[in-house]
């Protein structure tokens, strides 16, 4: 009994027609193109940028990249020098070191100099009240000299300065040089090269450490740096997915023809796209470098199931060209349907709103729209001239034996085995379920996530951050003025910046806070022999003027006249608790201000990007989730026609989702930038294995089978394969958890989990579901069944005649 083939595979058959008569001119073509592309993927290179990795059009951002040229944002450099000899600071040979750090960081590529600060710099004053009136000037005199008269001179004016805390550790014992980086180097007028930045800053290191200094750097800048190099690494990783792929892959073909030929059309897409992106002048982010090797594990899964319906039909008598044109045919739709919702898996991600995240999405949808061309048409053509060696001729077609281990566990598409199947999902559900509550947005922990704990940078800042009242965690509040003459000589904007002040400084989590007001009325006090009575802010604006030094906007706390004023407060750390509150804080304050011609911005510093960060990831990840699901649910639906085989494929996928994000819990990763896109790729990826196994089950339901015969065929036909590529591609990525790098680590953990548990739920959830769903083969006949089999594929002008199986073998031994 027949069935009429539908528009969409009279396409396909047609379509694979055409490939296998046109074969050699196409394949010439993909060869031309690959060596094209291979000429130009040489031409990539890392581009990273501060700015790619923040939410731009956030309403924190809007702020913070308004004020950004005027005072210090998130992309900043500490250098930080400590003695570690005998005494102090105030010493002729740490003098010298400071001098020639600050020296240093002044010529680092792409740095804005006005902002580089230090005791020698112009701009770090001190004032003094005498019986003469203020007096001051420059901490380090320009005529300085490094004997006891001159550093005496220098620690009390360090100390006038109210600088220990920030230029100098609280034992002054370490001396800090503190810089803005720009996004454009001014010197070339192009891009900032981060590399070129780490590789001076890790030279200031290098050059000026001893036996009694040891110094300390953070920054951005020095994070990617730090990342860049650890991704030379990556290719130990890739070398080591790579050997193990080529083992795994020879010992389940037997063949060495069929192992190269999947190795090599799964590093085509790679290849192709990295001589792509320098074309439409893209570059590779260091946070999205893990792309390619993705884009090469899901081109060996579909590769493997290409060259296994390949081989299989040529055991079963077919010749190579018959066998690739059959293969296309089989694979066409499941396939591309596969492909499609991989490629959907990273075009949501694009819904965070942030240019790095956008870049990676495009970067993998197209990584997996050229594998299409890759593994569904020049794979077929290489294949159709390719013969098998003896070894992988052995045992032939065993299609009469039943498989023990598959014959088993297609006993899951009965009713009480599958019940137990739907009770242990119903368990994972509700442990999952439960677990995942536990799940944190944003970093956890203090240092940056993109390292370990134990990696030099954290152990700089951790050293920062307990030395001085200052660190990299903080968060800027805007005030904007709309006042004709100097705001900062207005009682009311004062008082309110003074309130503002007062009042973060009692919030948990604020480890200090620096403001105009604040500076204002430690003048005020000095001006009135240091008396704290008078730390005060007074009411008249003549009354204010005795304070106004603190308005210098070379202190970068206020612009000119004041029309805004800085407010910087400097938090404990940037978890995602501590931001909400400190925020939550700041917006209860904001909201109950009243002052007329006033307005709080939030939110600059790198504690305002972590937070404007954190929230589009919240708001995304719904977004996310949803489309995700949607989209795979949509193509499910175009692909079977039916509503229990959308089912069987997608409740397995959201089971996997609530425990990866449990396991995201237990491991104590948050859910971030870094990890989010994990989420969706997995589920995009994942989805491989359903589509493949449904689909080939739908063929046999509708030839009249039984549901447990057709779960095994398609099993027996797919399955193999599958659980061969999930664990290639386990083993793969699961190296990353040793990298020296947290988030490839975390990220190689969460889709080596993915990878495996897919599998598994297509494997022993998807049956169960089928048989209560109640699926059902069409209503045909026993005899009428037993008798049907799928038709031949339409010869070519060159395809010849299909042979029984001995004598196809014995051809190709005695060609061989």
């Amino acid at each position: 009994m027949s069935h009429q083939p539908t528009a969409v595979q009279k396409f396909v058959d047609t379509s694979a027609r055409l490939l296998i008569i046109g074969r050699k001119p196409l394949g010439f073509l993909f060869l031309l193109i690959t060596i094209m592309l291979g000429f130009s993927a040489l031409q990539t290179r890392f581009d990273p940028g501060f700015n790619k990795l923040i939410p731009l059009k956030h309403d924190y951002m809007q702020a913070f990249l308004e004020h950004s040229s005027e005072f210090t944002g998130a992309n900043r450099v500490m250098v930080s020098l400590e003695w570690t000899g005998e005494g102090d600071i105030y010493n002729p040979v740490f003098f010298d070191k400071l001098r020639e750090a600050t020296d240093a960081v002044f010529f680092t590529p792409g740095i804005n100099r006005p902002s580089v600060r230090s005791l020698f710099t112009p701009e770090v004053r001190y004032i003094e009240v005498t019986e003469y009136g203020f007096t001051g000037g420059v901490v380090i005199p320009s005529r300085f000299t490094a004997n006891d008269e001159g550093l005496a001179q220098v620690r009390s004016n360090v100390y006038k300065s109210g600088q220990i805390g920030n230029l100098v550790s609280n034992d002054l014992k370490s001396a800090m040089v503190q810089a803005e980086l720009l996004e454009m180097d001014p010197e070339t007028g192009e891009k900032t090269d981060y590399a070129a930045v780490a590789r001076h800053l890790e030279k200031i290191r290098t050059e000026l450490s001893d036996e009694n200094i040891n110094i300390n750097i953070i920054g951005f800048s020095k994070v990617m740096g730090d990342v860049m190099d650890g991704l030379m690494t990556v290719m130990i990783f890739f070398a080591v997915a790579f050997a193990v792929t080529f083992i795994l892959l020879w010992l389940y073909s037997r063949s060495l023809k069929l192992t190269v030929l999947s190795i090599v059309v799964a590093l085509l897409p790679v290849i192709w796209l990295l001589g792509i992106l320098p074309q439409i002048g893209y570059g590779i982010d260091p946070m999205s470098v893990l792309v390619p090797f993705l884009i090469f594990s899901i081109g060996v899964s579909h590769a493997v199931q290409m060259t296994n319906a390949w081989k299989l039909d040529v055991l079963a008598g077919m010749s190579a060209i018959e066998a690739a044109e059959s293969a296309i045919r089989k694979l066409a739709i499941p396939g591309t349907v596969a492909l499609l919702a991989n490629a959907l898996g990273f075009m949501v991600i694009m819904v965070i709103d942030i240019p790095m995240v956008h870049e990676l999405g495009v970067t993998a949808c197209l990584g997996v729209a050229l594998m299409i061309i890759t593994n569904k048409m020049f794979m077929p053509i290489i294949l159709s001239m390719l013969k098998l060696e003896k070894m992988a001729l052995k045992g032939g077609d065993d299609s009469d034996k039943k498989h023990p281990l598959w014959w088993s566990i297609s006993s899951l598409a009965e009713p009480r085995p599958a019940l137990f199947s739907l009770g242990v999902m119903l368990l994972l559900l509700a442990v999952g379920t439960w677990q995942s509550r536990s799940l944190l947005t944003g970093d956890i922990g203090t240092g940056v996530p993109e390292l370990r704990a134990d990696s030099r940078y954290n152990q700089d800042n951790d050293k920062i951050i307990n030395d001085y009242s200052i660190g990299m965690d903080v968060l800027s509040v805007y005030v904007e003025t709309n006042r004709e003459s100097e705001a900062c000589l207005d009682w009311q904007v004062m008082n309110a910046v003074d309130r503002f002040d007062f009042h973060m400084r009692g919030v948990p989590g604020v480890q200090s806070v620096s403001t105009v007001a604040g500076m204002a009325k430690l003048y005020v006090s000095g001006n009135n022999e240091g008396n704290p009575l008078w730390r005060t802010l007074q009411r008249s604006t003549m009354a204010l003027r005795s304070g106004s030094q603190a308005a210098n906007p070379e202190l970068g706390l206020n612009n000119e006249l004041c029309k805004t004023i800085n407010m910087m407060v400097y938090l404990d750390n940037h978890q995602n608790d501590t931001l909400k509150h400190v925020i939550g804080e700041m917006q209860s304050f904001i909201d109950a201000q009243t002052v007329e011609g006033v307005e709080f911005r939030l939110a600059g510093g790198n504690a305002g990007v972590a937070a404007a960060t954190n929230e589009a990831v919240e708001t995304a990840e719904v977004q996310m989730i949803g489309s995700i699901f949607g989209a795979i649910t949509l193509l499910c639906w175009m692909t079977f026609r039916s509503w229990r085989g959308v089912l069987c494929v997608v409740v397995p996928l959201m089971l996997v989702t609530i425990l990866c994000n449990a396991l995201m819990a237990r491991l104590g990763i948050g859910l971030k930038v870094a990890t989010l896109p994990v989420i969706a790729l997995g589920v995009g990826v994942g989805v491989d294995y359903g589509i493949y196994i449904y689909e080939q089950m739908q063929h046999s339901l509708k030839r009249g089978v039984d549901l447990r015969t057709s779960f095994y065929e398609a099993m027996r036909q797919r399955g193999t394969a599958a659980v061969f590529t999930a664990v290639t591609m386990t083993i793969g990525v699961g190296t990353w958890a040793f990298s020296a790098l947290k988030f490839q680590a975390d990220m190689g953990i969460l889709l080596a989990f993915m990878f495996m548990v897919n599998v598994l739920g297509a494997i022993f959830l998807l049956p169960a579901l089928a048989c209560w769903l109640n699926v059902k083969p069409s209503n045909i006949k026993a005899n009428d069944a037993d008798s049907m089999a799928e038709p031949a594929p339409a010869t070519s002008v060159d395809t010849p005649k299909r042979t029984n199986v001995k004598a196809r073998q014995e051809a190709v031994a005695t060609s061989d």
